[in-house]
């Protein structure tokens, strides 16, 4: 076989071991959530017979190894369960997880895609510009707003943003509230802000490892040799460093895609758009613990695949990884 095929085999069987591992994790700490959904559900008035009955009822009196190995056996068939809005309600009905889930979802990998497509390039290009003028006026400037954009919480850029770019200056949407029929360009309308926030955030990692990593391989022989032979910085950078360098490079942007749907719960709380991020905010919010499962295990599935990925990325381009000293 393959030595690159067996490679990505095994590292695709790491991240199945780590998801089963994390789906584990995923319900102990909901199981250790203070306080009880059904009592919380009836209210205080309930008595501990209508509390045990809506326990059965939704299957809360069963030990935590059934319910685990139910649910999970019902994930692998794509069935995530029911939620718990609608239990304990006269005529309430309960809706699939994986209903709730799929909108809030779409809507997530659209703002994700969005960004993602605005601030890879951006980074990229930003990144070989400051290793190709190091030390210059333009990547001081650079430096110093990378280092101001990263340590800024989200939700301060995002209420900046919105102070000057919605109320202040009413270029955009202060509020993201889409709908399944919102159109296109509508809908990227909409999303201008927490996508410009979401850039903000992120590119400054990708463009500085873009930067470092190019640098760090300036000094190398065959750099030099590229120099001695009269071929310009900018080309020596793009067609013989950045090739060399996509190993960290596909790292960091990884990390950050993940974040784009992992980490985006602040700002689609802040912007109220309607993401599988504030879709889990409002689960925990009223206890519905199937949407809480669901949720966490897509959040842990996502940034297991796109860490795969920049693994295959990083060894496809870099062949050397499969033989470390």
């Amino acid at each position: 076989m393959n030595a690159i095929v067996a490679t990505v085999l095994k590292r695709l069987g790491l991240g199945v071991v780590t998801l089963f591992v994390v789906s584990i994790i995923i319900s102990l700490a909901i199981e250790m959530l203070p306080g009880d959904f059904a009592k919380s559900m009836l209210g205080q008035a309930a008595t501990p017979e209508t509390v045990a009955a809506l326990r059965k009822d939704i299957g809360l009196d069963r030990p935590l190894a059934v319910r685990y190995f139910d649910w999970i056996s019902g994930v692998v068939r794509g069935d995530f369960g029911y939620s718990l809005a609608g239990a304990g309600s006269l005529g309430g009905s309960r809706r699939p997880v994986a209903d709730l889930i799929k909108p809030r979802l779409a809507n997530t990998l659209f703002l994700a895609a969005v960004t993602a497509i605005i601030a890879v390039p951006l980074a990229l290009i930003l990144g070989m510009l400051g290793a190709l003028y190091r030390n210059s006026l333009f990547d001081r400037i650079v430096n110093v707003v990378t280092l101001t954009s990263i340590s800024s919480p989200e939700f301060f850029v995002a209420y900046i943003l919105m102070l000057f770019l919605a109320i202040k200056l009413p270029i955009f949407h202060s509020l993201a509230n889409v709908s399944p029929d919102t159109p296109f360009f509508e809908r990227l309308g909409r999303i201008a802000l927490p996508s410009l926030t979401l850039v903000l955030v992120i590119i400054a990692h990708m463009m500085r490892m873009t930067r470092a990593a190019i640098i760090n391989l300036l000094g190398s022989p065959y750099i030099e040799m590229a120099r001695l032979k009269g071929i310009s910085p900018a080309r020596i950078i793009y067609h013989h460093a950045l090739p060399n360098a996509w190993a960290p490079i596909a790292n960091v942007i990884a990390i950050n895609l993940a974040y784009l749907i992992v980490g985006v719960v602040v700002v689609e709380v802040v912007f109220t758009y309607p993401g599988i991020g504030q879709l889990m905010v409002d689960a925990v919010s009223k206890r519905d613990l199937p949407v809480v499962q669901g949720c966490a295990l897509i959040f842990a599935g996502t940034y297991i695949l796109l860490n795969l990925i920049a693994d295959i990325v990083s060894i496809v381009t870099n062949p050397r990884l499969l033989h470390p000293r």
